[in-house]
């Protein structure tokens, strides 16, 4: 007989392996079952009607979540002049303009999110092989003349979200260290941005699962519909 640790045996002693559960229970289930030695991400998972082989059925776009994401996220910033100023002040960790792309092109790539002015992107676009998903993109903000709004808006917590494989949007939504009230607020923030993003063109019902975890726990599936009713309270 296998034996499992805590985290498994709060889920099967909780009957929530299977069938899903209200928000909040889903949350506090989540939390419990973190109970590794370090402070674990909570992530979500919403499973759509859509097809995201379809350019017309693509979903993506930008939240703030209000209470962050617990993460201490590394912003460089690819700019000239009073931009590279901006994203000085506004607390960006590496500064520069073609110095960066040299860097980038050497096999650099100490940062998690890339924020440049139009006028590199010239520059910037060689660097699509290396930067994969970090490439700066107008659809995500990170393409911009408001270098300052921007950097302190992806400090404060701002992520982006987009469909991949199996028509799921994947993102973080804080730390197990945050109360149910931190991480269900994020949730349903993260939650009306992905419901607002509904392509046109896609049919059916567009929120058809949702699974949350802790990074080292299982998923517990919450009920979409119940979750919903939130948006209209």
């Amino acid at each position: 007989m296998a034996i499992h640790g805590k985290r498994y045996r709060v889920v099967a002693e909780s009957r929530l392996s299977s069938a899903p559960v209200e928000v909040s229970e889903a949350l506090k289930v989540v939390k419990e079952t973190a109970t590794a030695k370090f402070d674990e991400s909570v992530d979500v998972v919403f499973k759509l009607g859509v097809d995201p082989r379809k350019s017309d059925q693509q979903v993506r776009g930008t939240v703030t979540l209000p209470h962050g994401t617990g993460r201490s996220l590394r912003v460089a910033v690819i700019a000239k002049g009073d931009k590279s100023v901006e994203g000085q002040n506004a607390g960006a960790d590496t500064v520069g303009a073609e110095d960066i792309v040299e860097k980038i092109d050497g096999g650099w790539g100490d940062f998690d999110v890339l924020v440049a002015t139009p006028d590199m992107m010239k520059l910037v676009g060689r660097l699509g092989k290396k930067l994969g998903p970090r490439m700066p993109n107008a659809k995500s903000g990170t393409v911009t003349m408001d270098i300052e709004q921007t950097v302190r808006d992806l400090k404060r917590g701002k992520i982006e979200y987009r469909t991949g494989r199996g028509a799921t949007v994947q993102a973080i939504i804080g730390k197990a260290s945050f109360t149910e009230d931190q991480l269900r607020e994020n949730f349903l923030t993260l939650l009306d941005a992905v419901v607002r993003s509904r392509p046109a063109a896609a049919k059916g019902q567009y929120l058809q699962g949702i699974v949350m975890s802790a990074t080292m726990g299982p998923g517990i599936k919450v009920d979409p519909q119940k979750a919903l009713t939130y948006l209209s309270r």
